[in-house]
């Protein structure tokens, strides 16, 4: 049988907000020379950040990037993938062969959160991502190559996606993806993000705010 698995996220590597605040200070003051304003306990780096965001001139926030590890489903990457300015790393379906004891000769799928579980359109769901798998493991035993069997795939497919994107760019992105019509998949791990985000980066999630 297909087994579900959890969306989630993981932010790669450890954030210290403040050193990134301080790094966009510095840089971002060159346009001022206003370098004998930085002061040691990163105060001036809160202010000018805040300033810059205020101001509109938040291209400086280009200098300061995080990368996020996340499982989801197909569709949340194929909505993620259209913001350009974000560097991307994504299970490939063409070279990842889940008939291989690798991946537990299974396909990992997530199921969907706006389809209740314990409801006749969810069993309905859960059957057809079995008969999929079923159909995937039967054409990989006659020799079917990945590319192939890619194109069984439903967008429930499980993926890691891996992105990096400057601090702008995820501002745009985190605006733009928790706000309220959008597909609820994708609500379902970017607002934990945001939030985490506020609380380890400060000043520049402030303003945003999906309730």
């Amino acid at each position: 049988m297909a087994k579900i698995v959890n969306p989630s996220y993981e932010i790669l590597g450890e954030i210290d907000g403040l050193a990134l605040l301080r790094h966009i200070e510095k840089i971002a003051r060159t346009c001022y020379r206003s370098e004998n304003l930085i002061t040691a306990d990163g105060e001036s780096a809160k202010k000018i950040v805040k300033m810059l965001i205020t101001s509109g001139h938040d291209a400086m926030l280009e200098h300061a990037s995080v990368s996020v590890r996340f499982v989801a489903d197909v569709g949340f990457y194929k909505d993620l993938t259209r913001h350009r300015m974000a560097s991307y790393a994504i299970e490939s379906t063409r070279w990842c062969n889940y008939h291989k004891d690798k991946f537990g000769s299974e396909i990992k799928v997530v199921a969907p959160v706006n389809i209740h579980k314990g409801t006749p359109e969810y069993d309905i769901w859960l059957k057809c991502m079995n008969q999929i798998e079923a159909a995937y493991m039967d054409m990989a035993k006659l020799g079917c190559k990945p590319d192939q069997l890619r194109m069984l795939l439903p967008h429930s497919t499980a993926a890691e996606i891996n992105i990096t994107s400057n601090l702008r760019e995820w501002r745009h992105i985190l605006k733009l993806r928790t706000a309220p019509n959008v597909h609820p998949s994708i609500v379902t791990l970017l607002k934990p993000l945001l939030a985490e985000f506020k609380k380890k980066i400060p000043v520049v999630f402030d303003d945003i705010n999906p309730e």
